[in-house]
């Protein structure tokens, strides 16, 4: 059995992040008030497509935005599509990228204190867009704790050199 969890987090000003930011057809509507959001918070702000709401495939616009994480392009990254899952799945097939798919602020904190995650993964479908707007922000406040989840994120980054061709 785990001990119980005893970290406590508090929020700390978000500091200016190189943010990566993409969306499928229904993501888009949120993927640019993700934007408008995040640049207004002086975040630098790179749009990985796609440009409009027409029908379009999830993994190609993961694989930008993990492709850009995972090479140190950008510090951070947000994917929408319709739940979150399938953005999720296709950017965390990348080395050094801890993706997570929140729906609350219990989620949102626990993918940054926790997992260190370092693209947030939304469902436009699900999450009204003034929730998906508050995740975002809490998640770019929240540090990771280190700690125990130290060890457990080093666990992944050792199966990602066992695993993946480019692991560091």
């Amino acid at each position: 059995m785990c001990a119980p969890d005893t970290d406590t987090t508090e929020a700390e000003p978000a500091r200016p992040f190189g943010i990566a930011v993409g969306a499928d057809h229904a993501g888009y509507e949120a993927k640019q008030a993700v934007m408008a959001m995040l640049g207004a918070a002086g975040h630098r702000v790179t749009d990985m497509g796609t440009d409009s709401a027409e029908s379009c495939d999830y993994p190609d616009y993961a694989e930008r935005v993990a492709a850009a994480v995972s090479a140190g392009e950008a510090d951070r990254g947000v994917l929408l599509c319709a739940t979150g899952i399938g953005m999720d799945i296709a950017a965390n097939k990348f080395p050094r990228v801890r993706a997570a798919v929140v729906w609350d602020r219990v989620t949102t904190e626990v993918s940054r204190t926790h997992n260190d995650a370092n693209i947030l993964c939304l469902g436009a479908r699900v999450l009204p867009l003034p929730v998906l707007l508050d995740l975002v922000r809490h998640w770019l406040t929240v540090p990771f704790t280190g700690g125990r989840h130290l060890r457990r994120v080093e666990k992944i980054r050792q199966i990602e050199q066992r695993t993946m061709r480019g692991g560091r």
